[in-house]
């Protein structure tokens, strides 16, 4: 069931992509395309590190922090920031937000034949196993669709 969220919740990011270059730094610093692109980047780099762990290294850390936000079911704005390996470029294309969808595609379905104890480990929340992988980016992309939503908003707002 959750791996059918998660390609529901991929589908509404794929919509933003046609509202790619609008930006509106009352609401984000990013672009549209700077959320795409860091959620997709997380998705497709948390998948490719759970499946190149070792299930047989993975340690049941799961930090208070990560029980809080999981059960909360939301992450507060503004209070993490990006690691590098998932921070955006400064240009980014609509191609390569069509790419990494496709990636994404391919990989959610990837995580989902993994062991149970296949993880990523997360700078906050330490290791994130497959249980817990696709609530983490549901989690994780809903944050950036609420911001993407916000700033088209405050456009339609601006516009009026």
């Amino acid at each position: 069931m959750n791996s059918e969220k998660l390609n529901h919740t991929l589908d509404r990011l794929e919509s933003y992509i046609k509202d790619y270059t609008i930006i509106n730094t009352r609401v984000s610093q990013g672009s549209i395309a700077w959320h795409i692109d860091h959620s997709l980047k997380v998705i497709n780099n948390v998948c490719n590190a759970s499946i190149e762990s070792d299930p047989s290294t993975y340690l049941n850390n799961f930090t208070f922090l990560g029980k809080l936000f999981f059960t909360l079911g939301f992450f507060p704005r503004g209070k993490a920031k990006a690691p590098k390996h998932v921070k955006p470029p400064k240009v980014i294309t609509e191609e390569s937000l069509v790419l990494q969808i496709e990636d994404a595609r391919s990989n959610i379905n990837k995580i989902n034949t993994l062991d149970k104890n296949a993880y990523f480990n997360h700078p906050l929340f330490g290791h994130v196993n497959t249980t817990r992988v696709n609530r983490f980016l549901i989690l994780h992309t809903n944050h950036h669709l609420k911001i993407i939503n916000d700033i088209l908003k405050q456009q339609k707002t601006l516009s009026k």
